[in-house]
């Protein structure tokens, strides 16, 4: 892996794995139980579960799992009878996965990989389940283009999302004194070492993965650019007690549901096909 981020963000989810961080805890027998039982509590972000009208039957559907392994969401879904492909760019993570799997016995397929890029054929899922981790790249339109190029038509991309304004504020007096203050310009992008507060730059040399917070824009107009309607969207907040001072004046993170349109004739397309067809 040649990227220097890729190296870095895989590194740093390795490490979260092995220290059990939240993102990384494999999911229990009791909550595999009720995913059997229809009810799978699928997250996309900290707090809320994904509505079921947001699944709907997941039986025999095929499921990716994007950015989305640590022994959580896949299992989760895979127990409620999807076929699932997990993909994650960490192996430590995905070794999460394959625990569940087997201690669970469930089926379960893992591919490692930059969710840029994803090493899939095209029109090979109904769903693609993605909760917040583009926060991690730096062209979020790369990941939309490749969630619907491996949609099928009418498919759908449930995704979580850090909202941008997040990362307007200096993360150090937010840490060590619960103080916002405005600091960044956006989009805020962590491979620009000399433009972090001093405390983040230190998290990152220990390990913490870069981050970057792209514009609405991007975050929901590149799904549209990209061939996906948003259909629904909810706001969810940081888990109480988390010490995230901006969470009282606003929920951070958005969560919305995409569906991958059909492919439609342009108007001249239409126009000229009627043109050849009165022509025979």
């Amino acid at each position: 892996m040649s990227d220097p981020l890729l190296r870095h963000n895989r590194a740093a989810w390795n490490a979260q794995a092995r220290a059990g961080s939240a993102w990384t805890r494999p999911v229990s027998a009791e909550q595999v139980a009720r995913a059997r039982a229809g009810a799978p509590p699928v997250i996309l972000t900290p707090c809320r579960t994904v509505p079921p009208s947001w699944l709907d039957d997941l039986a025999g559907r095929d499921v990716l799992c994007l950015a989305a392994s640590g022994g959580q969401q896949a299992p989760l879904l895979a127990a409620a009878g999807a076929t699932v492909v997990s993909l994650d760019l960490a192996e430590g993570q995905l070794a999460s996965d394959r625990l569940v799997a087997r201690r669970e016995g469930l089926p379960l397929a893992t591919v490692q990989a930059d969710m840029r890029a994803l090493p899939l054929a095209d029109a090979s899922f109904d769903l693609v389940v993605n909760p917040v981790s583009v926060c991690f790249v730096p062209d979020v339109r790369a990941v939309w283009a490749e969630c619907a190029r491996v949609l099928r038509p009418g498919g759908r991309l449930l995704c979580g999302v850090l909202n941008p304004a997040f990362y307007l504020f200096d993360p150090d007096l937010a840490d060590r004194e619960g103080r916002l203050a405005v600091r960044h310009r956006l989009p805020y992008a962590e491979d620009r070492p000399a433009t972090l507060a001093p405390g983040r730059r230190q998290e990152i040399a220990a390990g913490d993965a870069r981050e970057f917070s792209h514009t609405l824009g991007d975050l929901l107009g590149g799904q549209t650019a990209a061939g996906l309607a948003i259909v629904d969207l909810y706001e969810d907040g940081w888990p109480e007690g988390s010490g995230q001072p901006l969470d009282a004046f606003m929920p951070c993170f958005l969560a919305t549901l995409a569906e991958r349109r059909e492919r439609r004739a342009c108007s001249h397309d239409a126009v000229a096909g009627a043109m050849a067809s009165g022509m025979r």
